[in-house]
């Protein structure tokens, strides 16, 4: 792609993300704010129809409170072969009586006692879903809508009020009573809920079926809102989602009467309408920004593009090793000069590194060289300690023998392996043959131990990290001891890491004589520094390689030894 191609595309999207981005932000911030709005205009509107509805339908539940306790109901129930008379029947009917009751009817506990306008049979009312709902309401009243009694469905929808009716003297249950309540007790209700254009307020009972509505579309339907099934019955809320195949938000509200929810329907198409002229803005902001972005390229960008073609050009010599500089242009006094400048001072680096690459390639090889000369003096060494042993043999001197063999393999594995990380079980055999090798010199001086357990011979470790802490403790404890040295190396499984010990019998030292070893150990302690690398020297390079996590603890106390931990990771390959 052409250069003013890209700073055409850079510039779309530098300005166009930022305002696309202001845009979106607004417009979605704004449809947020908005469904807020909503949802807590509704959450108040919720509020109050829920007291509305109670206010009603205590009404209904005061004259069937006081009608319940009265003779003549409670006799009626009592009596089986009790028949009413006229004057009976119309005491009974002031008794229950209120402009939104239709009819009721007053039960016995096996049978219909007494019925006015319509009342369903006995065996009817015992297979009613709510009849057991009923039964453990132990007297206090339940409410039953159009949407859950069925009675929707057949054209003449009915609220009703079922409740156990107890003996006034005994408490005992004595029959039942079931009102039936015009549905215009709940449509007064609804209508005066407040919503929004084309909203709809639900009456919702737990098993989701549609017990009221305000537009009395969706009376008895089946619905299957989450908040129904999530656990959280008592608390309100809002959501968006599809009801009725429109994305709308609901808001939910649990009513007085903890079997029904208050539900309100928003489309969210309404609440977005709000958002439309921001929409629009953005719109704009964009067409804006995309014809700023033409004419900057016509008047500025076009420009600017010929003064970089000759830097371009330069390039394209320099790919070909060919390092020119630009021939000064005319100076514009802007950044394109300086790009030219910039350009052949890179161009005069570039040369100069080359030819420093050049001689340091030249000096790599003259090394590689060297190396592979120098690996000509470990195998003499190894061949002239084949013959040393050879002498020994014959001579049955069995002592220069051993101690021969355990040098040469000392010196294989110290020399001669080109890989810095070796299994531990080979760390341990260099330290062995170096132990043994010190034995004929301190003869009877001291013993060691050395123990590793076979789960972790095979685990790589850096080389000559033992045998340095094993030879400090030679000559700094062991050596200076009037009685026998004892000297163990453990290691042991520590989990990610292993874990190995040397530790000696020796005086120990206190700390300020550790902070001296640790200081001095590569230039003062002579004899130290021509049998091994020292304490520092291992610790450093273990935490170059694995990282300062690993790497030495010195741990002594005047005359009671010293133990050394090495910590390394466990490597497999």
């Amino acid at each position: 792609m052409k250069l003013r191609r890209k700073i055409l595309l850079a510039i779309i999207l530098l300005v166009f993300i930022p305002v696309i981005l202001m845009g979106s932000i607004s417009y979605f911030s704004f449809s947020s704010t908005m469904e807020k709005k909503s949802s807590n205009f509704y959450w108040v509107s919720l509020l109050e129809t829920d007291q509305k509805l109670k206010y009603a339908l205590n009404e209904i539940t005061t004259t069937s409170n006081s009608a319940i306790t009265q003779p003549d109901i409670q006799k009626t129930m009592k009596d089986p072969s009790f028949v009413a008379t006229y004057d009976q029947r119309q005491d009974i009917n002031n008794l229950i009586n209120h402009p939104m009751i239709t009819s009721f009817g007053l039960y016995s506990k096996d049978k219909l006692m007494y019925q006015y306008n319509d009342a369903m049979t006995f065996e009817t009312l015992s297979h009613q879903d709510w009849y057991g709902a009923m039964k453990e309401a132990e007297g206090r009243p339940i409410w039953v809508g159009p949407g859950e009694n069925g009675s929707a469905s057949t054209g003449k929808p009915v609220l009703i009020q079922a409740r156990v009716v107890k003996d006034y003297y005994s408490l005992e249950d004595i029959g039942a009573v079931v009102i039936y309540v015009k549905p215009d007790i709940l449509d007064q209700v609804f209508w005066d809920a407040a919503t929004l254009k084309q909203g709809d307020i639900l009456l919702v009972n737990k098993q989701g079926n549609i017990v009221f509505d305000k537009s009395g579309a969706h009376i008895g339907e089946r619905t299957d809102f989450p908040f129904l099934t999530d656990g959280e019955t008592n608390e309100k809320g809002s959501y968006v989602d599809k009801y009725a195949g429109e994305k709308s938000l609901i808001t939910y509200l649990p009513s007085h009467n903890k079997d029904w929810y208050l539900v309100a329907i928003t489309p969210s198409k309404l609440i977005a309408s709000e958002s439309v002229r921001i929409r629009n803005i953005a719109v704009i902001l964009v067409l804006v920004s995309l014809i700023s972005a033409f004419l900057f390229d016509r008047y500025f960008v076009r420009r600017m593009v010929r003064s970089i073609i000759s830097a371009v050009n330069g390039m394209k010599r320099v790919q070909q090793g060919i390092f020119v500089p630009i021939p000064p242009m005319v100076r514009a006094e802007d950044e394109t000069d300086l790009l030219i400048d910039g350009f052949n001072r890179m161009s005069s680096q570039i040369n100069e590194l080359i030819e420093q690459v050049q001689l340091e390639q030249a000096r790599k090889k003259e090394v590689e060289l060297q190396a592979l000369v120098a690996q000509i003096n470990p195998h003499f060494i190894y061949n002239s300690l084949e013959s040393i042993n050879s002498m020994a043999v014959l001579q049955g001197n069995k002592n220069i023998s051993k101690m021969v063999i355990s040098l040469g393999k000392l010196l294989r594995i110290s020399i001669s392996e080109n890989q810095q990380l070796i299994p531990l079980s080979m760390e341990m055999e260099h330290v062995r043959h170096y132990l043994d090798i010190q034995k004929f010199r301190f003869e009877d001086k001291f013993t060691y131990q050395i123990e590793i357990p076979e789960t972790l011979k095979y685990y790589k470790t850096q080389k000559l990290i033992v045998q340095p802490i094993v030879e400090n403790a030679l000559y700094h404890a062991i050596e200076p001891m009037e009685g026998s040295g004892f000297i163990s190396i453990t290691a042991r499984d520590g989990g990610r890491d292993i874990l190995i010990d040397v530790m000696d019998n020796g005086p120990g030292f206190d700390e300020e004589t550790l902070m001296n070893l640790w200081s001095k150990n590569r230039n003062n302690l002579k004899k130290y520094r021509e049998n091994g690398v020292g304490l520092k020297n291992v610790h450093e390079r273990l935490s170059i390689r694995f990282g300062t996590y690993y790497g030495i603890m010195i741990c002594s106390s005047p005359g009671f030894g010293s133990i050394i931990r090495i910590r390394i990771p466990k490597i497999v390959s």
